[in-house]
């Protein structure tokens, strides 16, 4: 079983709802443990064996694999999680505009509210990513055709009589 495949069983698979709401309380923990030292130094990339990079934010492998999981989408360069082995050497370069955002969409207020942010984004810029993130969330209707306006499709027809039956 791939590490990929060992975290999606881990986190996913839970006996009880007690058992889940503890791990999910521990990975959060180790999640912002591995932020916080990311973004006290936020334009240095990241690199090395995955093995040595879980060690040396001091988590499992499978927690740190959980990580990469969740920061995939906001790397300049996606990493293929399903092929990574312990082995593998990776490179982290985060385009930190998106991974801000990518932690509001995720509604992971102990990550997007750490104090590291006042450092690298400004509170106008902030504001900017907040609202642009509302915004692709929220679902504009559509004009709708009545039933006795010409058809959409050009025929001439009623819509009622054409594409609206």
């Amino acid at each position: 079983m791939s590490l990929f495949e060992t975290w999606r069983e881990t986190a996913f698979k839970h006996a009880d709802q007690e058992t889940e709401a503890n791990f999910w309380k521990e990975f959060c923990n180790t999640e912002k443990d591995i932020y916080d030292r990311i973004l006290d130094k936020p334009y240095d990339a990241v690199e090395g064996q995955l093995k040595e990079l879980a060690e040396s934010f001091e988590t499992s492998h499978v927690f740190f694999m959980g990580f990469l999981d969740g920061i995939n989408d906001s790397l300049k360069t996606s990493l293929t999680l399903e092929n990574l082995t312990e082995e593998s050497r990776i490179r982290l370069e985060i385009d930190l505009e998106k991974l801000y955002y990518n932690m509001l969409a995720a509604k992971a207020d102990y990550l997007y509210t750490l104090p590291q942010w006042d450092q690298i984004l400004s509170p106008e810029r902030r504001k900017e990513i907040e609202k642009e993130q509302k915004r692709s969330k929220t679902v504009v209707k559509g004009e709708s055709i009545g039933r006795n306006e010409p058809c959409t499709c050009g025929s001439g027809k009623k819509f009622k009589k054409c594409c609206g039956k």
